[in-house]
């Protein structure tokens, strides 16, 4: 199981209506946000909270027993499996059964529509005890909106033993990834899994390249000579048949790796508990390699953050529950970052507690998140990760010239861009 769901669950999928709610306007504006579902064992207000079904065993159980020990309301949770997430939450906040709290990933849209409540004051006490680069990819014009909950790094996991027999040493440029594929893949198991779509590995892609997704003007940074570069390699990966493509599940569940279909998957460390029980010492991790002769290594640092919803009836109620479950609750905070998975907890507070990630595999997974860590651009909104999920399809998995794709890509970027810019 991984830090998604065991069905066809996908970090992207859950952002994909959201480029929709700039235009939610007027409409959600008059929606309330109590629902009257009660929960929990708090008395007065009634609280709904949306979280996706997260794949590790006890995680459901565990928001529920949070929300239960919470006195000033009764919370009830939504906890949304199978594929639907995002589509249940952006429908749900058109409507009076909006939740008052809900879980998503940081995107300006968010805060230019109106759809999300500024929780500057229930953070600034404690912010510096935040990871700096998770207070940034939440702040706009000097107001934070959102609290993390944790930080995940995704990296690419491989077996030793597979990587000695084939004699073939830890990948540090995309030249020596497509070489290593090759050597690695045999009559039932294929060199690497980069997920179904290849889009996971999209924004990597990028910063491994040299470049960004935008630069701090908000402008295009994504299109340069080597991100062409690295794509038209992709393709050759794409086509050489050392790439597993029909993987049971997407590159989040440790699936692929553990039942030995191929030598190296990129993955996120939620996974990497499952991964040991596997497969023991003979599991191995390293970042995304660079690509071109300017290229640096590469991490991408997902999570997840709790965000309040504006529009609904119950904003002050909603702040004090977030205040107090995801700033005042140290011990849940803590329990929630390490006790279904690995996951490093964004306060410096609990990370510093933190045994599990201190020594061995968790260890280096952390060094790797500080050393090579991107967080997400709160200005690179849906549309824009949508519009680059048509590069990788018509550039890598068709075969579309790589500078026609990229300047697709950059006129409905741009049109974006004005949008929210100007």
């Amino acid at each position: 199981m991984s830090a998604m769901s065991s069905s066809n669950w996908d970090r992207r999928s859950v952002l994909r209506a959201a480029a929709g709610l700039a235009a939610l306007g007027p409409l959600a504006a008059a929606c309330g946000g109590n629902n009257g579902r009660g929960g929990g064992s708090g008395s007065g207000k009634s609280l709904v909270q949306y979280f996706h079904a997260y794949g590790e065993a006890g995680t459901e159980q565990a928001i529920k027993r949070y929300a239960a020990a919470y006195d000033k309301a009764n919370v009830s949770t939504q906890w949304i499996t199978g594929n639907t997430f995002e589509a249940k939450l952006f429908a749900a906040l058109l409507t009076k059964n909006a939740p008052d709290v809900f879980e998503f990933h940081p995107q300006i849209q968010l805060i230019k529509s109106g759809q999300v409540a500024d929780l500057s004051d229930i953070i600034d006490p404690v912010k510096d005890d935040f990871n700096p680069a998770d207070i940034t990819s939440h702040t706009v014009d000097g107001k934070i909106y959102g609290v993390r909950m944790i930080d995940d790094p995704q990296f690419f996991f491989y077996r030793k033993s597979m990587l000695e027999k084939a004699k073939v040493s830890v990948p540090t440029t995309l030249d020596e990834l497509i070489e290593a594929a090759a050597k690695l893949t045999t009559s039932k198991v294929k060199g690497l899994f980069l997920g179904n779509d290849l889009t996971s590995i999209q924004s990597n892609l990028i910063w491994s390249a040299g470049a960004d997704t935008l630069d701090a003007k908000n402008e295009i940074a994504y299109h340069t000579d080597a991100v062409a570069e690295g794509l038209t390699k992709l393709h050759g990966l794409f086509t050489s048949g050392h790439l597993l493509l029909d993987a049971p599940a997407d590159y989040w569940d440790p699936s692929a790796i553990d039942q030995g279909l191929c030598a190296i998957q990129w993955c996120g460390m939620w996974a990497m508990p499952v991964m040991q029980k596997a497969l023991g010492d003979d599991l191995g991790i390293f970042p995304f390699p660079k690509v071109g002769a300017a290229g640096k290594q590469s991490v991408y640092n997902g999570g997840w953050s709790m965000f309040v919803n504006a529009k609904g009836n119950n904003v002050e109620a909603a702040k004090e529950y977030v205040k107090w479950l995801w700033i005042e609750q140290k011990k849940y905070q803590e329990d929630w970052a390490l006790s279904y998975g690995f996951h490093i907890p964004p306060r410096a507070s609990i990370a510093a507690q933190a045994t599990k990630l201190k020594s061995g595999l968790p260890a280096e997974g952390v060094k790797l998140f500080n050393t090579y860590g991107h967080f997400d651009n709160i200005g690179w909104t849906q549309a824009m990760i949508t519009a680059f999920n048509d590069v990788m399809a018509n550039a890598v998995r068709k075969n579309q010239n790589p500078e026609a794709a990229l300047d697709a890509c950059d006129k409905k970027v741009g049109v974006e861009l004005k949008k929210l810019f100007g």
